[in-house]
């Protein structure tokens, strides 16, 4: 809390030079996100993955807080508790400034890195400079997206806005919040988006990233500030290096043009006094032909907030609560025929449950069980192989189903390993997900 009061007098001088005025932007934006991991092997790729998943699982729960765009998102470098695609935009003007910020579904604010900045982690590009931009302002106390920010998360000085983010894992971003124009994708301009103008930020981040750019529900989020009533996202194959497409409203082309199957349609799960993560309703699993004996309470959200299901960007690896993924994984093992590696299940976390391949010529071809998940309104999503079965992270003769165990008492959450080359929908004005298998690199 110290650091808190003195950063917030150290940015009281910015705040009072900047006049704290606003205005709205609606907008149709389109940009790329790229895989921060794009130059490495299938095996390093898989490795940090589930490493950043494990982090990732405490780092969804903060404590603080249209038209169409396309944006390119990249995923973020192999640090422990980095997401893994970064959305890259210019701030300020007449130049912009660029920024990399991890697209968090979770997340409801939008931050980047600023100087001068009194404790910030290492970033390999500028931080931005509010010296150098004309347009650049505070926000007023008063104004309605300060009161966006969880009380306990901002303050209020002379007037002007200041916001602290404290994450799951400890990191932390503070100091003032300011507007300025955003430049995305083919030099379009949207004018004051409000963002944390960071000037204090510690934690798991990476060098290749500055900040976050929040896609949650709530009304600093980028989604939000562009008053959109959807947005989505179609990640190419992680291990390949090929941009993946983001849209801020409704794609250009109808859904059905790039599908490679049916359209799935499942509701979102709205939880009361909550606008951050994105729920849904998992009835249940198929792992070939076999239903798993798994009650629909194993996934449902809890009085006391613990459990539920999540579809989240930012984590790689999907993970189950640990009594279902001990279920999920005894049905791999008497499905696929080959010797399966001990599993060592001391309570926490495991390893990957994997199988021995060098029996066989081409572990590509080996046969492996269906794998579904059973949503509400009857959408059943079939995963394709690569989706859910890779080689293992460090030994070419092991395959390995790539889901995870978490704790009991955290939800089950929906990786973006498992999302791949499905263009995912979040149809925020019918409070729907979308799911339309495709070969994202074609869109």
């Amino acid at each position: 809390m110290e650091h808190y009061v003195l950063l917030l007098v150290l940015t009281l001088l910015a705040l009072l030079a900047w006049p704290a005025t606003s205005r709205s932007a609606t907008l149709q934006l389109h940009a790329h996100l790229t895989h921060v991991d794009s130059g490495r092997t299938q095996g390093e790729l898989l490795g940090r993955m589930v490493a950043r998943s494990r982090a990732r699982a405490a780092k969804l729960c903060p404590s603080g807080p249209g038209g169409a765009v396309t944006v390119p998102a990249v995923s973020s470098s192999g640090v422990i508790g980095s997401t893994e695609y970064l959305i890259h935009l210019g701030i300020g003007t007449p130049r912009p400034q660029h920024v990399a910020l991890e697209v968090d579904t979770g997340s409801n604010v939008i931050w980047t890195q600023c100087t001068p900045c009194f404790k910030c982690f290492d970033q390999r590009f500028p931080k931005f400079n509010t010296s150098a931009s004309d347009t650049v302002h505070g926000v007023a106390c008063s104004n309605q997206l300060c009161q966006g920010l969880q009380r306990s998360g901002r303050a209020c000085f002379l007037g002007g806005c200041a916001y602290r983010l404290v994450y799951g894992d400890k990191s932390v971003s503070m100091s003032q919040l300011a507007k300025d124009s955003f430049t995305f994708q083919q030099g379009k301009v949207v004018p004051d988006l409000a963002f944390g103008c960071g000037q204090y930020t510690t934690g798991n981040f990476s060098s290749n990233e500055s900040g976050i750019a929040g896609f949650a529900r709530g009304p600093l989020s980028l989604p939000g500030q562009l008053r959109v009533g959807s947005f989505s996202y179609c990640f190419t194959s992680i291990f390949e290096s090929r941009s993946s497409p983001v849209f801020l409203g409704a794609p250009d082309d109808d859904l059905t043009a790039h599908a490679t199957g049916p359209v799935l349609s499942t509701p979102f799960v709205r939880v009361p006094d909550s606008d951050v993560y994105y729920y849904l309703s998992l009835k249940g699993i198929t792992v070939g032909k076999v239903r798993l004996p798994v009650p629909e309470s194993a996934f449902t959200l809890k009085t006391d907030g613990s459990g539920g299901t999540i579809i989240d960007s930012g984590t790689a690896i999907t993970s189950f609560p640990r009594a279902v993924f001990r279920i999920l994984r005894e049905a791999f093992v008497s499905q696929v025929a080959l010797p399966h590696i001990p599993y060592d299940d001391d309570g926490g976390p495991g390893e990957l449950q994997c199988f021995q391949t060098d029996s066989v010529p081409d572990a590509s071809k080996v046969a492996v069980p269906k794998l579904i998940l059973h949503l509400e309104g009857g959408a059943d999503w079939e995963l394709p192989r690569e989706n859910y079965m890779a080689k293992h992270p460090n030994l070419d003769d092991q395959l390995c189903v790539v889901i995870d165990s978490a704790g009991d008492d955290l939800p089950t959450i929906i990786g973006n390993f498992q999302q791949q080359n499905m263009h995912i929908v979040y149809d925020l004005a019918g409070n729907k997900l979308l799911i339309v298998p495709a070969q994202c690199h074609n869109m």
